[in-house]
């Protein structure tokens, strides 16, 4: 660890990894009441498990952004962070924020708006918690007056995500008009500027543990931030297909949700390319597992499934169906769940120096178990969605009769995500069982690789590149 601020991500982390495995007992027990009989019925309903198990995810996946976001910043900009008070007080904002939303939506204490169903108070929260975010960030970088590239993508994706909660705080008695501002926040975070987010995340990462030139990286990541804009933004218009807008929404929607995947293509390609020039080299080689697991699980996952279903005469008939779950499933999974855990495995070591640097057994087990199980989980969601598209778009029957019909794919549901779950419990475990100790290392004893070096900017980007 070069900076002793950087401890707080590790706590951030903590939180993170305690979320994601409350998020998976939900998950399980949301699959579970398909099968039925449901003794929770009247207790914690199918509404109430999907909405608390959803929300998990963006709490966890969010407080893992902002422990990672500590832990870069500090390094690229070569500072301390800037008030490590105000980063905790955040943090404990946020967990009381979350902690105390899960147990209103307990009560049916919530808005009801599908992801955004925070109370108004909580959302107010929320933005508090996110200005003093970016406050701590953006102060940290301009004391140092050194700003990289992959700082200001990542940085970039943060405040655009903030800005685009914006949308969430407004509340509209017309229901056309209410679900095509909440894409706004939904689509523009998960399919635009959370991209962002990940591949300033991924270029650190590869730079650091691939040696990969930083000149390169950032060409790279100026074309992904490009493509996110052009066609990410419009792309929105995919989720106003069926709502009750102007039919000249279909063919934008089906022309830029094709051009989507180009820029998931494109961070594949470039992680890809920085393995194959410089091979598997860093110690840390369960970090890199992650890294290029979450480039190739996107393409997968966000791309080539996203695809699949967003044209509109494709999307006529997959709509509000299970084929969607295949696709969000494996897209988060891939983009944003995997490169948390790469940004924590790749910390890990310098926070815990007993911690082997390539990784335990245990993580290995745990990188493999939630991959084989959440690969099944998206073959179960693919194989029940089109048995339900046929049965219930083709064939004509309710929607609870041709639920009886599909009861076997959930039986495989369930068998693949306790497979995932053991992965997630196996990684949780690992997490915990070695003893933090926040040593700061002498001065470069864990810089990047040379030829990594470049400083991209200093005090703003565009400045020629020098050497460290």
């Amino acid at each position: 660890m070069r900076y002793k601020s950087q401890s707080v991500a590790y706590w951030y982390f903590a939180v993170a990894m305690l979320l994601f495995g409350l998020q998976i007992v939900f998950g399980l027990l949301s699959a579970a009441k398909y099968l039925g009989p449901d003794p929770l019925l009247y207790i914690l309903p199918f509404d109430v498990t999907k909405v608390i198990h959803t929300n998990l995810l963006i709490v966890w996946v969010l407080t893992g952004f902002m422990g990672a976001t500590y832990w870069m910043v500090p390094e690229e900009s070569r500072t301390e962070l800037y008030s490590t008070k105000l980063a905790f007080w955040q943090l404990g904002l946020f967990v009381v924020t979350g902690v105390t939303a899960v147990i209103g939506y307990l009560f049916r204490y919530g808005t009801g708006n599908k992801l955004l169903e925070q109370p108004m108070p909580h959302k107010i929260a929320i933005v508090v918690v996110m200005l003093m975010f970016l406050y701590n960030i953006g102060m940290t970088i301009w004391r140092a007056k050194r700003f990289t590239t992959p700082e200001a993508v990542l940085v970039l994706g943060l405040a655009c995500a903030a800005l685009l909660y914006l949308p969430a705080l407004l509340s509209f008695d017309n229901y056309t008009v209410s679900i095509f501002y909440r894409w706004w926040t939904i689509h523009l975070w998960v399919e635009g500027v959370w991209e962002m987010i990940q591949g300033g995340f991924l270029a650190y990462l590869l730079i650091r543990l691939s040696g990969a030139d930083r000149e390169v990286m950032e060409k790279w990541l100026y074309v992904i931030v490009g493509l996110v804009f052009i066609a990410g933004i419009l792309g929105t218009a995919h989720h106003y297909y069926w709502v009750g807008v102007p039919k000249y929404w279909l063919p934008i929607g089906g022309i830029f949700s094709a051009l989507e995947p180009l820029a998931l293509i494109g961070m594949a390609m470039y992680a890809y390319g920085a393995m194959r020039r410089s091979g598997m080299q860093h110690p840390n080689t369960l970090a890199l597992h992650w890294t290029m697991g979450s480039a190739i699980y996107t393409l997968f996952g966000a791309g080539l499934l996203g695809l699949a279903h967003t044209f509109p005469d494709v999307n006529k008939w997959t709509h509000g169906t299970l084929i969607t779950a295949m696709h969000g499933h494996a897209a988060f999974y891939g983009a944003y769940v995997m490169i948390v855990l790469a940004m924590i495995t790749y910390a890990l070591p310098a926070m815990q120096p007993d911690r082997p640097e390539r990784g335990t057994s245990l993580g290995y087990w745990a990188f493999w178990t939630q991959l084989t199980g959440m690969f099944g989980m998206t073959l179960s969601f693919a194989t029940a969605g089109i048995a339900q598209v046929y049965l219930e778009r083709i064939m004509g029957l309710g929607y609870l009769d041709a639920q009886l019909k599909i009861q076997v794919h959930f039986l495989m549901l369930i068998a693949t995500g306790s497979l995932f779950a053991l992965g997630v419990a196996l990684f949780v475990i690992d997490f915990f069982r070695y003893t933090p100790r926040f040593l700061v290392e002498a001065d470069g004893a864990r810089a990047e690789p040379p030829h990594a070096a470049g400083v991209a900017s200093v005090g703003g980007i565009g400045a020629r590149p020098s050497r460290a």
